[in-house]
């Protein structure tokens, strides 16, 4: 009941409630997706990985069958350095008991960008909201190979109930304020 009670009146992402997941941004399955927009999908998962780091808002991330898909892209990697690494074949990461002992009970928010939208962005949402955690996708920071399944997979998780977020609210939800320290350095990164 207290997490029910939480996770409506928790409208906002909460840098003290969050945890931010990183799905799947690998080099092999990038190669595959509409150029423009994976560049796009890049940057803004940078920007939260940068953001979350800065505010110390814990960070996992999931590589999915990595010998055939490859590791997690360059770009990416040395903002991660300090975050969770957790190998997967199961196209939800909550299925893998390794991405769930990543989570902490006193985080239950959720904040989800990566790939694919329609597969295991949506599949982790969906199961992870079922567990009890409020979760947030990053819509701008998450991608699938057509463009339709993008917008059915966002379609779903609206109907379900995960907010649809982008990447620039997220961060300044973080931060609250323009007095913080890191107001400026985040300013820089969102421009």
């Amino acid at each position: 009941m207290e997490n029910q009670t939480r996770r409506k009146t928790t409208l906002l992402a909460d840098r003290d409630q969050s945890q931010l997941i990183i799905i799947d941004m690998q080099e092999k399955l990038a190669a595959a997706m509409p150029q423009d927009s994976m560049q796009a999908v890049i940057r803004n998962c940078s920007i939260l990985a940068q953001a979350a780091k800065l505010l110390e808002v814990p960070t996992v991330y999931t590589e999915h069958y990595p010998q055939g898909l490859g590791q997690t892209l360059t770009a990416l990697q040395a903002l991660l350095e300090d975050a969770a690494r957790v190998e997967k074949t199961a196209f939800s990461c909550h299925a893998v008991p390794a991405f769930r002992s990543q989570l902490t009970s006193d985080r239950p928010q959720l904040i989800l960008a990566g790939m694919e939208a329609h597969i295991c962005v949506l599949q982790t949402a969906l199961q992870l909201q079922a567990s009890g955690h409020q979760v947030l996708v990053a819509a701008d920071a998450a991608l699938s190979r057509h463009p339709a399944n993008m917008v059915n997979a966002l379609d779903r998780l609206r109907q379900a109930g995960v907010v649809i977020s982008n990447t620039e609210s997220i961060v300044f939800e973080w931060l609250g304020h323009a007095e913080d320290d890191a107001f400026k350095q985040i300013s820089r990164l969102v421009r």
